[in-house]
């Protein structure tokens, strides 16, 4: 079994996107199964406009078939880090992440719950997510034959109680799809990645936009860590994949020589709706 992360530059033009996501699909490694996952945005990266009008509602519209057939075609799991996707009945968005599994069948979503509204000090200076996006209310596991996928978006990485949550009810692999900013990813990004792989003891797949989109310079960087902490494989500029295999028996060895999750004196208090 292997992992990849795709990595990417994305634009606010959806067939743009679409022609070097097809490109890179074609570079995958041969072994099956294979789990891939996007970056966040890789659908749509620009400003609301180009955003609102790329959004479609669950399970409609061509995008999403687009990612369907690329999931049969390639004979993949396929994780689409982020797209936007309308609330029914209301006037918003969500910024949500869609799995499908080897057969084109969408399994699972996630709408993002923690929303980017800070100051960085780069070009772009200010984030607010919430001017496009609701936040999503609800955690996202989904089995599959890697493991239990616990998924989340970008932003929720600095929020540990969201993945202790995921490794509570479960999960082995977490996945995390971002557009980090060149500032906060040159900061915090692998540190924060490795701390989730070590104190949830998961693998994580971390795929990043890479590049700069108008005002704003994304950092890239995508991994694949196990869940001891080690890099085992990483890009940090340009276009590509990062992949690695996936070793089931490591992981358990690590759980059971430091049963962590056993000793925890404390538990998350989130529930699923």
């Amino acid at each position: 079994m292997q992992l990849v992360a795709l990595q990417m530059h994305a634009s606010s033009i959806w067939a743009d996107n679409r022609c070097t996501l097809a490109s890179l699909l074609e570079q995958l490694p041969s072994a099956r199964p294979l789990l891939v996952l996007l970056p966040e945005n890789a659908v749509v990266f620009g400003n609301r406009e180009a955003v609102l009008s790329h959004a479609e509602y669950l399970g409609e519209g061509p995008i999403q078939a687009q990612f369907s057939d690329w999931a049969k075609q390639h004979n993949i799991w396929l994780v689409v880090g982020s797209m936007p996707t309308h609330i029914e009945h209301q006037d918003a968005i969500h910024a949500t992440s869609l799995v499908y599994n080897e057969q084109g069948q969408r399994v699972g979503h996630y709408h993002k719950l923690h929303l980017f509204d800070v100051d960085v000090a780069d070009s772009q200076g200010r984030y607010r997510e919430s001017d496009t996006f609701s936040a999503g209310e609800e955690l996202c596991l989904i089995d599959s034959p890697f493991g239990r996928l616990g998924l989340s978006i970008c932003y929720d990485l600095r929020f540990a109680h969201l993945y202790n949550a995921l490794r509570e009810q479960g999960a082995e692999i977490l996945l995390v799809p971002a557009a980090f900013t060149q500032v906060t990813g040159q900061a915090h990004w692998q540190p924060l990645l490795q701390a989730r792989a070590i104190e949830n003891q998961c693998y994580v797949i971390a795929a990043g936009l890479v590049g700069e989109q108008g005002s704003r310079p994304t950092w890239g960087h995508s991994m694949i860590i196990d869940p001891w902490g080690e890099i085992k494989a990483s890009l940090a500029t340009g276009s590509g994949l990062v992949t690695c295999p996936l070793d089931s028996a490591h992981l358990m060895n690590i759980r059971r020589q430091m049963p962590v999750a056993e000793h925890a004196r404390f538990s998350t208090t989130w529930r699923n709706k």
